[in-house]
């Protein structure tokens, strides 16, 4: 049975966009058990992506479309404040359950958990 509820995935497009794509390549194959509906997938932004108003307001309507949050924690994600950190705060104001996955393998908060989350219960 598929997964049917939108997860929103907030990461390092520049550093860790691998591990999303990763996750793309796992959903689509009939090899891998693994399914998710990926809120990135619902639209497509243009051009205009380059207005941080105009990307702001469709990743919130994507993210009020979502059930929960995956935040993908690479070496820089904690430094990230344009995006990424907006797109935690936004998670937590709308109180989205998240999932935060560390990258470097390690399976516990470390040093790289972004302060936002740190402290909070995901």
């Amino acid at each position: 049975m598929a997964y049917s509820d939108p997860t929103y995935v907030i990461f390092d497009g520049d550093e860790d966009a691998w591990a999303y794509r990763f996750m793309k390549g796992w959903n689509a194959s009939e090899n891998v058990s693994f399914e998710f509906a990926n809120a990135h997938d619902l639209d497509n932004m243009t051009s205009r992506a380059q207005d941080e108003d105009y990307v702001k307001r469709n990743l919130r309507n994507r993210m009020n479309g979502s059930s929960q949050v995956l935040v993908l924690i690479g070496e820089k994600t904690k430094n990230l404040f344009r995006f990424v950190r907006w797109e935690m705060e936004l998670a937590l104001d709308l109180g989205l359950p998240i999932i935060a996955a560390n990258l470097n393998g390690s399976r516990q908060q470390d040093v790289s958990c972004p302060p936002i989350i740190r402290d909070k219960c995901v």
